[in-house]
């Protein structure tokens, strides 16, 4: 018996995961894609938590200070609400939603939507991040992008906490992180040892 391919007449929407430590580029990397969208006349909407006003409340901004509009929500619930009729939608700093972001965002590609996400796969512990693990296990597209370690020049993975709030959730910049590659994330440094005597 011949059945017709389930993809017949559907746009094919995707996942596309854009990760790394602090200051390595992801949110610049977002508003680039997105802002190519636009230029392609498609329609793009994007997203941000709302507890993320560093620079903007309704603008999502990189920390070169490139920016595009966005809608800020309290939750991932919230996202669903705001899309009509968008073919790609944007999402930063995933990290601080819970995991139902994972299951909408599956949802907005299986309804043909591009999904471009953003967001911290590891916390400044060195540990997976929110919904992040599994959303890189669910994308289509993943790219790892990283900073310069501040203490050796190679390629920094972790995002080092430079104050003593040791809550998971710090909205900050460059005054409570600093980008570090695996070793020298692993050594701490003089401030750490002070903490521990």
């Amino acid at each position: 018996m011949f059945l017709e391919p389930h993809f017949k007449g559907q746009r094919s929407g995707w996942i596309e995961v854009i990760c790394g430590a602090m200051f390595s580029g992801k949110t610049e990397e977002l508003i680039r894609r997105l802002k190519r969208a636009t230029f392609a006349h498609q329609k793009v909407v994007i997203f941000k938590p709302a507890l993320d006003v560093r620079y903007s409340e309704k603008e999502v901004v990189s920390h070169d200070r490139n920016s595009i509009l966005a809608i800020p929500v309290e939750s991932a619930d919230e996202i669903v609400s705001h899309i009509t009729d968008e073919t790609v939608v944007g999402i930063d700093e995933a990290q601080f939603f819970d995991d139902s972001l994972v299951k909408i965002c599956e949802d907005l590609a299986l309804s043909g939507k591009r999904v471009v996400v953003a967001g911290l796969d590891m916390d400044f512990k060195g540990e997976p991040f929110g919904p992040m693990p599994k959303l890189l296990a669910v994308a289509e597209y993943i790219t790892k992008v990283h900073p310069i370690c501040v203490h050796c020049g190679n390629l920094a993975t972790h995002s080092y906490r430079l104050t003593a709030d040791r809550s998971t959730v710090l909205v900050g910049e460059k005054e409570a992180y600093e980008p570090r590659c695996r070793k020298c994330y692993s050594m701490g440094n003089i401030i750490d040892f002070h903490r521990q005597g």
